[in-house]
């Protein structure tokens, strides 16, 4: 589990393929590689990978499976890439942004960028399965950054990146058409999945009879 704040930025030293899969070796910068273990989770780019071993220059070595390759942007990722990184959130951390599992649903694409201020404003298109979990004021996870979604129009997004996350992230290099992993929120996630649930109602859905049985009030006119 990650927050979506992003440690820091490292690189891509290494990429191996060996069949359908991969091994990615990356330089994790000022990442604190004291308190990373052999089997440790990390967030690269938002995605869930987990510590195969830690090389003589101190960097970090994931193996990647055929599933992951398939879902993800690692298969287009070049030496000198760069990719935020976060370390797993322990208990006690504080929560700075929003529960992150690291798990992308789909891959984004950035349509339009422009200044507002001192920050930019950034307009992405999700897949159509991805959109109904949008709302405005929810979260979303771009390449492992936790952003707060300010517009919501059909498949598109708009989010306000501010100049520090543009200096700590990946975000400041990208360019319109720019690919990115998206993870929306896990409430959103999870709340489709109680409203698909089976609790014996006629059509198999939460309904207003079963919320009134819980104590929530009617809806009003």
């Amino acid at each position: 589990m990650f927050t979506g704040i992003v440690a820091c930025v490292g690189s891509i030293t290494e990429i191996h393929t060996a069949g359908v899969d991969l091994t990615l070796v990356v330089d994790p910068a000022n990442l604190d590689v004291d308190r990373i273990r052999i089997g440790d989770s990390v967030a690269v780019n938002g995605v869930c990978l987990t510590v195969a071993a830690i090389n003589d220059d101190a960097c970090l070595c994931f193996d990647i499976s055929s599933e992951t390759v398939s879902r993800t942007l690692f298969k287009r990722m070049r030496v000198g890439s760069p990719v935020n990184l976060e370390l797993a959130l322990l208990a006690s951390d504080r929560l700075g942004g929003h529960f992150v599992s690291g798990h992308v649903d789909g891959i984004g694409e950035l349509e339009r960028l422009e200044p507002v201020g001192r920050s930019t404003e950034m307009r992405f298109k999700t897949p159509a399965p991805l959109s109904h979990y949008l709302a405005e004021k929810g979260s979303i996870t771009i390449d492992g950054v936790s952003l707060t979604v300010n517009r919501v129009d059909g498949r598109n997004f708009d989010v306000n990146i501010v100049p520090h996350t543009l200096a700590a992230t990946v975000i400041g290099g990208y360019a319109v058409g720019q690919l990115v992993h998206l993870e929306v929120d896990l409430i959103a996630r999870y709340v489709e999945r109680l409203l698909k649930a089976d609790y014996n109602d006629d059509d198999g859905r939460i309904n207003t009879m079963f919320l009134a049985e819980q104590g929530f009030p009617p809806p009003q006119d």
